[in-house]
């Protein structure tokens, strides 16, 4: 089966990064899935318009834990992976549906923008990594 190549470039995740943990063929592995947008200038002039993509994605292994270590809301990213047709049968009926895997993942954001970024997480009254606010200690 053929695979086709995607590249979603400049892009910002619209949450953290969900990190589960699955039975694989060689025991537990981390599974992750992020949520990334990235917008593209469609037209000229007065009728030039901005489109919004949103693609979500799912990473594997060490891959999947380091993007929800260092990742969070916001975080802007590129990323290389491949699309796949995941077709089933639900009650008589053909669901279709596309799968996004990641390959290859960018981190584009500073090294003081992305511990910024996840400093902001854990103050009290900040946002937790689900991305609720987190109550206060002192409340």
């Amino acid at each position: 089966m053929a695979n086709v190549q995607v590249i979603q470039r400049n892009a910002h995740l619209a949450g953290p990064v969900k990190l589960e943990y699955v039975n694989g063929r060689e025991g537990r592995v981390a599974k992750g899935t992020l949520t990334a947008i990235s917008n593209s200038r469609r037209g000229s002039g007065e009728a030039r318009e901005d489109e919004a993509t949103s693609i979500q994605w799912t990473l594997w292994g060490v891959q999947a834990e380091n993007a929800a270590e260092y990742l969070g809301r916001g975080s802007h990213v590129n990323v290389v992976g491949r699309l796949r047709n995941n077709n089933y049968e639900k009650d008589g009926e053909t669901v279709y549906r596309l799968d996004f895997t990641a390959e290859e993942i960018d981190y584009l954001d500073s090294r003081a923008e992305s511990e910024a970024r996840r400093e902001d997480g854990r103050k009290p009254g900040g946002k937790d990594r689900s991305g609720a606010a987190r109550e206060r200690a002192d409340a």
